[in-house]
């Protein structure tokens, strides 16, 4: 029976060169040679989570909410899933905390992102200021009254500082700010003028046709609301102290400005998906939100009263509020009922980024506070590494030692094809580390050295077939033929076997375990490549040579040295001469 590479091995090694040329040739065009190292090899962090109960509410502290937060953190952390960072719960219902172990990761934007808890809310703005020192801001007079052409004109200043609510198909119906280009930046400039005393005043300004999103605000809030300076580090966050269901306070969150607000009218949780976004006209980052039925309802209906209010009025902005920071406050010209809409503020593509998977991976159930951090060192993995390393190493030497005094020169053929699986196996964990993030730790380390006896196992199930049919008298063309027939079935046979073990444990497994089991799918797979398009198609051009056609004893396959039984001779068959005198 004929295999695509019996009759033509150069096609079956130029299409291994050619996948080998494609890899090398990825790796030069991207600048990476070397794999990504997990915790145990590189360092990286671990961080403890102390887990408290959402919106301050007591006793909801459940082994199924910190299964859901261990989740939705690991998705975060993991991303395609084979990144190997460890996400742990330890202890039980009020007790549990989250052990977060992440490789390589020291910033504190990551780590401070683990317990980000992605509150998002949509509120209405009831009133906007600078963010600068409080000063004594005198009550509306009949002279500057609330809607007049000097009060819009500054606050459409201070509104036009936030970015803009743009939805994704339709006609244009964000603030005229948001489409200029003029963001958090420009309303920071404006924010810093040197006359305070044209201010729009702290009271929400009375609008034409009242939204029932206009809420009543205690006098405590107001005056928490009067003497606010988010231009202080330590007053930026106030935003989360405050429910979703009752009006709050809140900075911007590059401290520009600062916020009255009403209750959430749209919660995070009516957000379907998020994703990070280049604006073509702007060339901005946004992070595109597509809401539920129900966000999608309630957005539209939202929308369509605020638009109703005069522009650059603190009644015709929304503040997109974000863990207690406004991450923006547009206008709006128009309902939005699509149920699709942007968030801009002048994002870089990494915060933008950060924020969509956020988002997108969903709310965690509870708060959390960063207890403690700590930095791993890499010293001991390096330590077992190096001995891992040694003793790989080793064994490798005694399985070529043994494979030339058995095989002798048969044995190039298996070195060989180990130097190539090993070179294939390196060059797929670094690109695999640069595409999906998968890190190598001592596990994966583990998984490879085990690769190299499932690479010998191939290629002497396929010497030994040879070697049976020589001595069963054939001839070596037919021998390469006939025992590979009867030699890749065992070999597809037993890589599906070992391939299947390594998804079960995959699925099954957490942590370094997984990364053991990863590497010996790779291996796995890449055993079979080698067999077919480099071990098979190099045996077949050497068996034209006169050295091993010969059958020479340093060829691993005499027919003297193996024991091949004797052709039998064909019976004199006797003269004619002999039968007529008979």
């Amino acid at each position: 029976m004929a295999t695509p590479t019996s009759g033509r091995p150069g096609r079956a090694l130029l299409v291994l060169l050619v996948i080998a040329i494609a890899m090398g040739g990825w790796m030069a065009w991207k600048g990476v040679n070397t794999p990504k190292l997990g915790l145990d090899l590189q360092g990286g962090t671990t961080v403890t989570l102390v887990p408290s109960p959402a919106e301050g509410e007591k006793g909801t502290i459940t082994d199924e909410s910190i299964d859901e937060a261990v989740n939705i953190i690991s998705a975060r952390v993991n991303g395609a899933g084979v990144a190997e960072a460890e996400v742990a719960k330890q202890g039980s219902g009020q007790n549990a905390v989250i052990v977060v172990s992440v490789p390589g990761v020291t910033e504190d934007a990551l780590v401070e992102q683990l317990g980000q808890t992605a509150r998002l809310g949509f509120r209405p703005v009831l009133a906007a200021q600078p963010a600068v020192a409080p000063t004594p801001v005198p009550s509306p007079s009949s002279t500057d009254k609330p809607g007049s052409k000097k009060d819009n004109k500054n606050s459409g200043q201070q509104g036009g500082g936030n970015g803009g609510l743009l939805p994704r198909i339709g006609p244009d119906v964000s603030s005229a700010n948001a489409v200029t280009g003029k963001n958090d930046k420009g309303g920071g400039n404006q924010s810093q003028s040197p006359t305070p005393t044209t201010a729009p005043s702290v009271a929400p300004a009375p609008a034409p046709a009242p939204t029932p999103t206009a809420a009543a605000v205690p006098p405590e809030l107001q005056q928490q609301f009067n003497t606010l300076d988010c231009t202080d580090q330590a007053q930026q966050n106030v935003g989360t102290d405050f429910p979703d269901k009752e009006p709050a306070i809140a900075c911007d969150r590059n401290g520009n400005e600062k916020f009255l607000l009403g209750p959430v009218a749209v919660p995070g949780s009516d957000v379907d998906t998020a994703q990070a976004n280049l604006q073509q006209n702007t060339a901005g980052w946004v992070v595109s939100l597509d809401f539920n039925s129900d966000g999608t309802k309630t957005f539209g209906q939202i929308t369509a009263e605020m638009a109703l209010q005069p522009p650059d009025t603190p009644g015709n902005r929304f503040a997109i509020v974000l863990d207690g920071v406004v991450v923006s406050a547009p206008g709006v010209n128009e309902a939005i009922p699509g149920g699709q809409a942007q968030i801009s503020g002048q994002f870089t593509q990494q915060e933008s980024q950060d924020l969509a998977n956020v988002l997108k991976f969903g709310a965690l159930p509870l708060t959390f506070e960063i207890a403690e951090r700590s930095t791993i060192s890499p010293t001991l993995g390096d330590d077992q590494l190096q001995a891992g390393l040694i003793a790989g190493a080793l064994g490798l030497a005694l399985v070529v030692l043994y494979l030339l005094v058995y095989y002798r020169a048969l044995a190039l053929v298996a070195v060989s094809s180990l130097i190539i699986a090993g070179a294939f196996t390196y060059a797929s964990v670094v690109i695999l580390g640069e595409t999906l993030g998968f890190t190598l730790t001592l596990a994966g380390v583990a998984g490879l050295i085990v690769a190299i006896g499932i690479t010998a196992d191939s290629f002497i199930v396929y010497f030994e077939r040879i070697r049976d049919e020589v001595r069963e008298g054939r001839s070596l063309r037919s021998a390469l033929e006939s025992g590979w027939v009867r030699a890749r079935r065992t070999i597809v046979a037993a890589d599906f076997i070992s391939l299947i073990a390594a998804v079960v444990l995959w699925v099954l497994s957490v942590g370094g375990v997984r990364g053991f089991a990863f590497t010996l799918g790779l291996t796995t797979v890449i055993d079979l490549i080698v067999v077919f398009l480099f071990t098979k198609p190099l045996v077949t051009l050497l068996a034209r040579t006169k050295f091993f056609n010969s059958g020479s004893k340093w060829s691993g396959l005499s027919p003297e040295r193996l024991g091949a039984k004797p052709k039998p001779e064909n019976p004199k068959r006797p003269s004619r001469q002999t039968v007529k005198e008979a």
